[in-house]
This record gives C-alpha cells, sequence and structure tokens, in this order.
C-alpha cells in the first residue's frame, strides 16, 4: 500500500503551476518589495541625495536623468513597490492584532491591498508624469 502512495507523488515540485490564494501572493509580493525596496532601492535613494547636495552641476545632471521618461516609469514602478509594502505592512499589523484573520476578510484586506496599491501609484505617478 506505501509503495502505491509513494509513486503517487510528484518527483519535482513546480512551483509555478501551484496556485496560490491571493491573500499568499500578497504575502509574497510584500517581501519581494521589500526586498528591491532594500536593495538596489536604498543605494539608489542615497546616490539620488548625494548628486542633489553635491554641486550645482551634479544636482542638473539629476534632474535631467529624473525627466526622461524610462527613469520616471522606473521610479513609478518602485513607487508601486514602496506603496504595496506599505499597505500590505498595514494590513499584516491588523492581522497581527486579529483583525480580519477569518477567511472572508482576509480576502477581501488582500484585495484592497491591491486596488489601494494601483490606484495610489496612479495618482502619484500621474502627479510625477
Amino acid at each position: 500500500m506505501e509503495a502505491k502512495l509513494q509513486n503517487k507523488r510528484p518527483k519535482h515540485l513546480n512551483l509555478f503551476k501551484i496556485r496560490q490564494p491571493l491573500p499568499a501572493v500578497i504575502s509574497i509580493l510584500h517581501r519581494v518589495s521589500g526586498i528591491l525596496l532594500f536593495f538596489p532601492g536604498i543605494p539608489l535613494l542615497l546616490y539620488g541625495l548625494q548628486m542633489m547636495l553635491d554641486s550645482r552641476h551634479s544636482y542638473e545632471v539629476l534632474t535631467n536623468y529624473l525627466h526622461s521618461p524610462t527613469i520616471k516609469g522606473v521610479l513609478i514602478f518602485s513607487l508601486w513597490f514602496f506603496l504595496h509594502h506599505l499597505c500590505a505592512g498595514i494590513r499584516f499589523l491588523a492581522l497581527d492584532l486579529h483583525y480580519g484573520v477569518m477567511l472572508r476578510p482576509a480576502r477581501m484586506s488582500s484585495k484592497l491591498v491591491l486596488v489601494f496599491g494601483i490606484i495610489l501609484t496612479l495618482l502619484i505617478g500621474f502627479a510625477i508624469w
């Protein structure tokens, strides 16, 4: 009997074929956005701050970079990382306080994290552009 059970188990676990529930996807995106905010986010932010404060010429170079559509797109994408991480962090704080831990509120708060992250990114992105 045990031989039959072991033959039915998958030999290779393909994580891309497994369908995760939305709260799990939000959790994974929260971790990925935190990593991307830490590196390369912090070094790039510090380099931009150094360019702003170094000299007038480096400030002008930085402002020319920031007017580029490609850089604006990268900034908007980075802004989504930040806003998603912020909204998901607030959600996880609420979950730690035992608010919304049941299945239906957990799914709803996951949807709200995605919606608010995208809406806030679009609003601030239009202001940046």
